[in-house]
């Protein structure tokens, strides 16, 4: 069986494609760098990932953007021997206005280098590229202020968006009508929606017609997915899907998701993929198979496909290779020259920038946590002269809302260490300076109890021998639904110099379980 979810821990709005023997997603990943995450399999079960297809800041440059905005709902496509991939990179989000532009990449293999990016409109996010029979290429998105879907013809030779404009299904009763993706299938082409937000409402509906143009007529039967509150499934939230075939005749549907601790609707790990079997209905509708319109946790496999198991990602790492494993994460930009694994071999080096709370410059990196019951470990060395100077491990949502756990130093010029949280913007210490005892590497622990309910926080001057800090500290503040966000949260190593001296940390290890 396929366990649900099979990308635990952020990753949302999943968008899928068969190539040959080979399935491939792409998730978004918001304001953190690099934008875009990539997983391949071989059997829909067992997922690896892949580098990321935006690793240059002219193709995102995130600088500035808000929490939770940047690259939204990237859609890949495959045709003629051409992978695609087009994108949203939101720069506002509040108010009545949405400032965001959609983009078109494409390379000619998955894990190779991809292009500078073509503008194509701004009228709204979630863009789907769909490739009709006939080789003609066009893109849909929903219409800022949930008021529909529109679509345009797109010109591959051209690189741009050519003929009219026309919003071609407004929706049903759901609202919030978004995440379209077009099929052509048959007689019918087929479009899939999400509607119902992207909260515990959302709902998958499909609706159909002869001409790409529409009209459109809804499903009797939808939503054909959705997610109530009071449903048994530790599933919830679910919608925004894309679908694929096996070319044996099998269907699934990939979906995103999210797993609130038990008895709340506190999303520590945000929004995750998920995959559901489907089939066709005698009148040329998509059903789930198990006939419920309900999410399982447990899918069956793949038929007459064997097992295609992949690499357990290491807990430990020990930097000692050349580059940055691909599942770390930076905010906005790629760190560049502020993180080195060269200069001192065997060590990250982080040179200080901006403060936590900053949306522009700053040194972290992170991996997202795919578990509630957690740990995070690290060891550093940093001598600090300013108390503008921090490094250490951080348990992370965005710039509003983390815990900092670091080194610093005090008027006095004593190293400490310092525990503080932020609460929407609002810092507090959560300890006395604690006065560090003369040491070489301080080693830096965060943990959570198995419910991912509380965080406790450790020291330790070699790594054997651990003082933990007194009190337990809620993670409620670094859920979906605290942060009105969509990014779960994060343990990382960061180092940021207020002095503007860029002084650096060097970080021995980063030990992450789940």
């Amino acid at each position: 069986m396929i366990q649900n979810p099979i990308l635990r821990g952020f990753c949302p709005d999943p968008s899928i494609i068969r190539v040959g023997e080979d399935y491939y997603i792409a998730t978004s990943t918001f304001e953190w760098w690099p934008g875009i995450h990539l997983f391949h399999s071989k059997d829909l079960k067992h997922w690896e990932q892949l580098p990321s297809p935006i690793t240059r800041r002219s193709q995102a440059d995130m600088i500035g953007n808000p929490t939770s905005g940047g690259i939204w709902a990237p859609c890949l496509s495959y045709s003629d021997g051409i992978y695609y991939i087009v994108y949203t990179d939101v720069k506002t989000k509040k108010g009545r206005f949405y400032n965001n532009h959609n983009y078109l990449i494409q390379s000619n293999a998955i894990d190779g280098e991809w292009s500078e990016p073509i503008y194509l409109n701004s009228t709204g996010f979630d863009p789907s590229l769909f490739h009709d029979m006939d080789g003609r290429k066009y893109l849909v998105n929903m219409r800022n202020g949930f008021k529909g879907i529109l679509l345009q013809e797109y010109d591959s030779k051209e690189k741009k968006l050519i003929g009219e404009v026309k919003n071609i299904f407004y929706g049903t009763s759901y609202g919030y009508t978004e995440g379209p993706h077009l099929y052509h299938i048959g007689e019918w082409y087929y479009l899939i929606t999400a509607e119902g937000g992207t909260g515990y409402g959302h709902c998958v509906t499909v609706a159909r017609s002869k001409v790409i143009w529409g009209p459109y007529e809804v499903d009797p039967n939808n939503p054909m997915l959705t997610s109530k509150e009071d449903d048994d499934s530790i599933l919830k939230k679910c919608g925004h899907a894309d679908f694929t075939d096996t070319g044996n005749g099998e269907w699934y549907m990939v979906h995103l998701c999210s797993r609130p601790r038990e008895g709340t609707k506190d999303s520590l790990l945000g929004r995750e993929t998920a995959i559901q079997k489907v089939e066709w209905s005698e009148d040329g509708w998509l059903r789930l198979s198990n006939q419920t319109g309900k999410a399982d946790v447990e899918v069956v496999e793949l038929a007459g496909i064997p097992s295609y198991p992949v690499s357990m990602q290491e807990k430990r790492d020990d930097f000692d290779n050349n580059t940055l494993d691909v599942v770390y994460s930076s905010p906005r930009i790629p760190l560049g020259e502020k993180a080195s694994l060269s200069e001192r071999a065997g060590y990250l080096r982080l040179y200080g920038q901006e403060s936590l709370n900053s949306l522009h410059r700053v040194s972290l990196l992170a991996r997202r946590q795919t578990e509630y019951f957690a740990k995070a470990i690290t060891g550093l060395e940093f001598k600090p002269s300013h108390p503008e100077q921090v490094a250490g491990i951080t348990y992370f949502y965005d710039a509003l809302n983390h815990y900092i756990f670091g080194k610093s130093v005090d008027e006095e010029g004593r190293e400490v260490l310092i525990l503080l949280r932020s609460d929407t913007g609002v810092y507090e210490d959560l300890i006395e300076p604690l006065v560090l005892k003369e040491h070489n590497q301080l080693h830096l622990q965060v943990e959570t109890d198995e419910y991912g309910t509380y965080a406790y926080f450790s020291y330790s001057y070699d790594g054997l021998n651990w003082f933990k800090m007194s009190g337990e500290y809620s993670t409620k503040i670094l859920t979906d639904e605290h942060c009105r966000g969509f990014t779960g949260a994060h343990f990382g190593i960061f180092c940021f110099d207020m002095t503007g001296l860029s002084l650096h940390s060097d970080f021995d290890y980063f030990h992450y379980e789940g």
